[in-house]
């Protein structure tokens, strides 16, 4: 599956793609009743969420995909197959509003001439910077590289395309750019009741040195990165990827540990950037009562 390959990166992305596919398979279904169909949605879940372990923003989209369809009073799978298309489209062009919004809020933080320092790749990031750069704001971005894939690669490819003055840098090297650096805006891939971050590998260390050096830290993320798991007790899984992207050919009885994600506690965190404004990280629960209710049902 491209999604367990790393060829769709970014939780955005991510859960732009598995939307794409129920919408498919729902145009595509062979059931013949309601009961038929909802057991093959079911399937596509398990399958889909297997594919990515840290990816809520991926389960809430389909969480809220499939509770449509089951309380619809529709039985023709023709009927409910069209709910998934119309609760599909609508869930994505939410999406599009959202990422507006972050990035005209974003935007406003990005001051002339100010050095901004990201990690990894993330669409939302970039759109935001590319919303201030065509505004008509002039910065310069530091990119880490992010290995062992080297995400960082993407975003400075985006960056430089925009006209961007871009550096890349590995990740070792961040605390020696740090002191020249206005601001860190990093993306999410999960955020947990008590308003942690989990983000690509590196995160924590990059949030570390910003607060020694007082540099302000932002996560820039949608709502909808929340994981109501952790509201009960269970934590965010961090997934191990394979030892190969580190070594390739590694020598024999060598032990090579290869998590994809990290945590960043709230407590370096400056403010959460998100569709509802720049929110404190401590008040996650508060807000996701006003804007997302279902999720917490």
């Amino acid at each position: 599956m491209r999604i367990k390959r790393l060829e769709v990166q970014g939780a955005r992305n991510v859960a732009v793609a598995v939307i794409q596919a129920i919408e498919t398979l729902a145009k595509e279904t062979k059931a013949k009743n309601k009961k038929e169909f909802m057991k093959e949605l079911s399937e596509a879940k398990e399958i889909l969420f297997s594919s990515r372990e840290t990816e809520p923003f991926m389960r809430n989209a389909v969480r809220w995909i499939i509770s449509q369809v089951e309380k619809s009073v529709h039985e023709k799978v023709e009927e409910l197959a069209e709910i998934v298309s119309f609760t599909s489209q609508e869930f994505l062009k939410n999406l599009e509003d959202s990422k507006r919004k972050i990035a005209e809020i974003g935007g406003k933080r990005i001051r002339n001439n100010s050095v901004i320092l990201t990690h990894c790749h993330s669409s939302t990031v970039t759109y935001l910077l590319r919303r201030a750069k065509l505004e008509g704001r002039s910065f310069e971005v530091i990119c880490t590289e992010s290995r062992p894939v080297f995400q960082g690669r993407i975003t400075t490819k985006e960056m430089l395309e925009l006209g961007v003055n871009t550096t890349l840098i590995v990740d070792s090297a961040a605390r020696f750019f740090m002191n020249h650096v206005d601001l860190v805006i990093v993306g999410a891939d999960a955020i947990t009741s008590e308003g942690n971050v989990v983000n690509k590998i590196g995160t924590s260390m990059i949030a570390l040195i910003a607060q020694e050096a007082r540099t302000p830290f932002y996560v820039v993320s949608e709502l909808l990165k929340f994981d109501p798991i952790t509201m009960y007790g269970d934590y965010e899984k961090i997934e191990e990827r394979s030892p190969n992207e580190i070594w390739e050919n590694p020598p024999k009885n060598l032990i090579i540990k290869n998590p994809a994600f990290d945590i960043t506690r709230r407590d370096f965190i400056h403010g959460i950037i998100c569709e509802e404004g720049i929110i404190s990280p401590h008040s996650i629960i508060q807000v996701m009562h006003r804007k997302y209710p279902w999720v917490l049902e």
